[in-house]
């Protein structure tokens, strides 16, 4: 089960590592740069929906699949050799309701092998009727109430995108997440403000040995910091914006 826009430079290597699916579902918001005529080529079925944000368009997606048990991927993903064979071993014989796997993840030439580059778990594989999708519109989970299942292998993760997209999305999606927190409710202040980037920092690149990925490792972590300190500064704005001069 994948969402999709304009991914034709991706998606081939994603389907291409999944020919074990019974069925691949695509739910497609728009896409004109050959994403569909991809999609067609390894067979999948393609769903055209709007847009509803991150968590909401992946459940949508996963209510489209005509079994129970789906494995969910983003179109920069690609499940390894032996993840596959580990899916396949769990989907014969499923002890848990809920699998989770290790995301590893490319970033500036390099597979990040600590830090929050990995393990990076995520739960993906799942029987629908013990699991969903959060109504994030970004950041997005799986919820579930049993303890997963670890499956064997990675599920990897390469975005090929160079610094400056990279930063592009990561100011959108700390957008949409200040604005998810003060319709919550949620206030910020200076405390947030400067303990959160620190905090982060030590926990990832210290204490999850970060700086054993060289410069990589250490630009992943530093914009994961600058994402906290801009999400709360925007929460910050919206607070005062919401009082009115």
């Amino acid at each position: 089960m994948l969402i999709t826009r304009n991914v034709a430079d991706r998606l081939e290597e994603c389907l291409a590592s999944v020919p074990f699916a019974d069925e691949v579902v695509i739910v497609d918001t728009g896409s004109d740069d050959g994403t569909l005529e991809v999609a067609e080529r390894y067979g999948a079925r393609v769903v055209r929906s709007e847009w509803r944000g991150f968590g909401l368009q992946k459940q949508f997606a996963v209510e489209q699949a005509e079994h129970d048990w789906v494995l969910c991927l983003d179109a920069d993903e690609r499940v390894s050799p032996e993840l596959r064979a580990s899916i396949e071993r769990a989907l014969a014989a499923p002890a848990a309701p809920v699998y989770r796997m290790a995301r590893r993840n490319r970033f500036m030439g390099r597979w990040l092998r600590h830090g929050e580059g990995y393990p990076d778990w995520s739960p993906r594989l799942f029987d629908r009727r013990s699991a969903r999708w959060s109504d994030d519109p970004v950041h997005e989970k799986v919820l579930y109430a049993v303890t997963p299942g670890t499956l064997a292998g990675d599920l990897l993760h390469d975005s090929a995108e160079d610094l400056g997209h990279y930063l592009d999305k990561q100011n959108r999606y700390t957008e949409l997440a200040a604005r998810q927190l003060h319709e919550r409710g949620r206030r910020a202040g200076l405390a947030q403000l400067l303990l959160s980037p620190l905090v982060r920092f030590a926990k990832f690149y210290v204490f999850r040995l970060g700086f054993l990925d060289g410069l990589p490792g250490l630009v992943h972590i530093a914009i994961g910091c600058t994402n906290s300190f801009t999400k709360y500064a925007k929460l910050i704005e919206l607070q005062r914006a919401s009082r009115g001069p």
